[in-house]
Formats: structure tokens, C-alpha cells, sequence
């Protein structure tokens, strides 16, 4: 992180992720909160958000000038727009680090609106940011420098997981780790119903359930094994959870969660 407390940061749109970004960085990267500061997009916004311990405004250019790098956490209608404008009032002038997150905006979208010579990153995050179990994806554009894809990632490490993959891949990410939470709460949302249906509290059903999705989930990455091989360990012949399964199996669970993955991507390609 030494990178990282060295510049400031500043964070275009302070709504759930950008909010997400700057906990993150204060409290798992170590970033002082000198170095950060971030906008929102009028005075009542500003009201609402209460006292922060970096400096908030309404003013993006202002924002802007003084960082070294910009996350640009604004909507995907909204992100060329809002880069034009900076780039209109001289606000990226000294050709800061652009870090979008943006769903289905590419990177050449926002060189062209931000000017010769702009530098940026497209990540993906997802909403378990908010809690430091975030999957993260960052992807360089065409005019990244020595080093600024490793303080876009610096910048998401605190959130949870990175990885870093070609731009062609953003929308597919999207449709399977920015859009999947919404899912795995279904399925929560599902296991738990199914636990009240068998005369669990619901309360305890549903805790049973997030709890069971959390160490699946934990086992899949800590061991590096297929999904598959630690099925057929709690699937014993004859037995109940190889019953339920074949229940499961004829509900095509599978391909309803792949068609979902799928149809989250192609609209992603549409947002832009």
C-alpha cells in the first residue's frame, strides 16, 4: 500500500460503491484520509451522507485537479458525460489515473471524452465490497502507464479479491460476479423458505442457509478443488442429498443459473 498512501485519491460519486471504495481504503488498505477526498451530486446528497472523515463536495472538477488518480463511480449513463465535462474545464489537464466502474462502458469511450493522452483502468466490483469479500476484475486501457494497473488494483485489494483480464472479458464478469450476488441471495432466499417448509424458525432457516452458501463457497476457494468433486463428498449412495439433487436437477437449476449469467452479460454489452 506504500504506492497507494502516496497519491490522492479522489472518488467521482459517492453512492454505495463509491462509498464502498473509501471504507474499504480507510479501514482495511490504511489509507489517511487526507489523501482521500470524493463528490456527490448536489447539496441535499451532501446533507444526507453526514459527517465523513475525508472531505466531500459537489464539486467534481475541484475533486479532480487535486488527485493524482480519479475513481469515476457514477452510473453507466452518466460516466462519458461526466469525464467530457472534466475534461471541458481543464479538470484532467495533468492526466490523472481514470479507474471506471462504469458496467458495459469500455475504456476507449472514456479516453476519447477524457483527451490525449488519458490513462485508464476498468474494474468491476461487486456489492460484497461493502463487507471486504469482494470479487474484483481491472482491465487496462490503451494508454495505462508503468505501474497503473497495479494501483488500480491497490486501489480494489482492500475490498476483497482481484484479478486482472482482458476488456474483451468485462461483460461476461459482469454478468457472473457484478450481477451474481442477486442471485446466491435467491438461492438464500429459496434454502431458507424450504428450511420453514420442514418446521425450521425462519429466522434460524435463514442463517442455516447463508451460513451453508458462505462455507461452500470458502471450501471452493481455500481447497482449489471443482465444485464437483466436493458434491459427490456429501452425496452418499442412496442417501438424502443425492435424492434432492435429482429434485434439482429436474428443476434445471443448472441451466437457469447459466441462462441468468448469460442474459446479465448481454445486457451489459447494452449499457454502453
Amino acid at each position: 500500500m506504500s504506492a497507494l498512501n502516496k497519491t490522492q485519491l479522489g472518488i467521482i460519486g459517492l453512492g454505495t460503491m463509491g462509498r464502498a471504495l473509501a471504507q474499504g481504503l480507510l479501514e482495511r488498505g490504511g489509507l489517511d484520509p487526507t489523501g482521500l477526498s470524493g463528490t456527490v451530486r448536489n447539496q441535499a446528497s451532501l446533507e444526507r451522507l453526514g459527517e465523513l472523515p475525508y472531505a466531500v463536495s459537489c464539486d467534481n472538477a475541484a475533486t479532480a485537479r487535486a488527485s493524482e488518480a480519479v475513481l469515476l463511480c457514477v452510473k453507466p449513463a452518466h460516466v462519458v458525460e461526466v469525464v467530457a465535462k472534466l475534461a471541458t474545464e481543464g479538470a484532467l489537464d495533468h492526466k490523472p489515473l481514470l479507474v471506471s466502474i462504469a458496467a458495459g462502458v469500455g475504456t476507449a469511450a472514456i479516453e476519447s471524452a477524457a483527451g490525449a493522452g488519458a490513462r485508464v483502468v476498468r474494474a468491476m466490483p461487486n456489492t460484497p465490497c461493502l463487507v471486504g469479500c469482494g470479487m474484483s476484475v481491472v482491465s487496462p486501457g490503451s494508454g495505462v502507464q508503468v505501474g497503473d494497473i497495479e494501483l488500480a488494483e491497490a486501489l480494489i485489494a482492500p475490498l476483497g479479491r482481484v484479478l486482472r483480464l482482458d476488456e474483451s472479458h468485462m461483460d461476461a464478469v459482469t454478468g457472473l460476479s457484478a450481477s451474481g450476488p442477486a442471485f446466491i441471495y435467491v438461492i438464500i432466499e429459496a434454502l431458507s423458505e424450504g428450511g420453514v417448509m420442514v418446521g425450521l424458525p425462519r429466522k434460524v432457516a435463514l442463517e442455516l442457509a447463508a451460513q451453508t452458501v458462505l462455507g461452500a463457497a470458502t471450501m471452493v476457494l481455500e481447497t482449489g478443488r471443482h465444485p464437483a468433486a466436493l458434491k459427490d463428498e456429501v452425496t452418499t449412495p442412496a442417501g438424502c442429498t443425492i435424492s434432492a439433487l435429482m429434485a434439482l436437477e429436474d428443476g434445471k437449476l443448472r441451466s437457469v443459473l447459466a441462462r441468468g449469467v448469460q442474459e446479465a452479460a448481454r445486457a451489459a454489452g447494452e449499457l454502453g
